[in-house]
């Protein structure tokens, strides 16, 4: 995987080529088909650890439509967050094998020229797992994310590794009070939270801005007591 700095010394940004070139700590791991199946003890940990030990793989896809049975991923960026500190990125477009529809075009701004050339799903999600390997998975909305990404690893022949997953979407409706906000959509909370990089529709941008809402969620929810994804799923539950 070829990895390039961002300005300013960020984190390094990983694209996909050769996962293995220039490995990161969170790389040196067993063979990813002994990794991918997900082991229900490891799960059950991630339930366990305190939410500021969870390293959190913060994903966003950008697709050619709305459904996971008739569009295809074009993008996937990530980001791996553990306790404020984005530690590494994730991007690359993805050659969806059909054409992007000319609205998909107009909302992201990804054109079938643009992937016409990048890897195929096959080539970018064995990378994509390596990179999330061991996390959180958290997401905006993230069925919609997580759909595209199962059935393009169904498609694909890999196995989901079952991620504990944090929805954000789930959380804000829950921590913000009152009239805080008019909505809990991304560009309403990267806007309300003042985030360093505002969502839009890239998957990279929208990831990193997730992300640093993430952040300013789970500060909220330090205070109100609850420390531990166990926590917070009974939390959620409570009608």
């Amino acid at each position: 995987m070829v990895a390039r700095k961002l300005s300013g010394g960020g984190p390094t940004v990983w694209t996909v080529t050769d996962l293995q070139a220039s490995a990161p700590a969170w790389a040196s791991a067993p063979p990813a088909a002994a990794r991918y199946g997900g082991a229900q003890e490891d799960r059950a940990a991630a339930h366990a650890l305190a939410l500021t030990q969870i390293e959190f793989a913060v994903v966003d896809v950008e697709t050619t439509g709305w459904s996971p049975a008739e569009a295809r991923i074009t993008e996937i960026g990530a980001v791996r967050l553990r306790a404020g500190r984005v530690t590494g990125e994730f991007c690359t477009l993805v050659d969806p094998g059909v054409p992007v529809p000319a609205d998909i075009e107009a909302l992201t701004g990804i054109s079938s020229q643009m992937v016409s050339t990048a890897p195929r799903a096959a080539d970018v999600l064995p990378a994509w797992l390596e990179f999330a390997h061991g996390c959180v998975l958290a997401a905006h909305n993230a069925p919609f994310d997580l759909g595209f990404l199962i059935a393009a690893c169904g498609a694909c022949g890999l196995p989901w590794p079952g991620f504990p997953v944090l929805d954000t979407v789930a959380v804000a409706r829950q921590v913000l009070v009152g009239s805080e906000v008019p909505d809990c959509k991304l560009a309403t909370l990267a806007a309300f939270f003042d985030v360093p990089t505002p969502p839009r529709h890239r998957a990279l941008a929208d990831a990193r801005a997730t992300a640093a809402v993430l952040d300013v969620l789970l500060t909220r929810l330090a205070l109100l007591g609850i420390r531990t994804l166990d926590d917070l799923g009974e939390w959620l539950a409570v009608p």
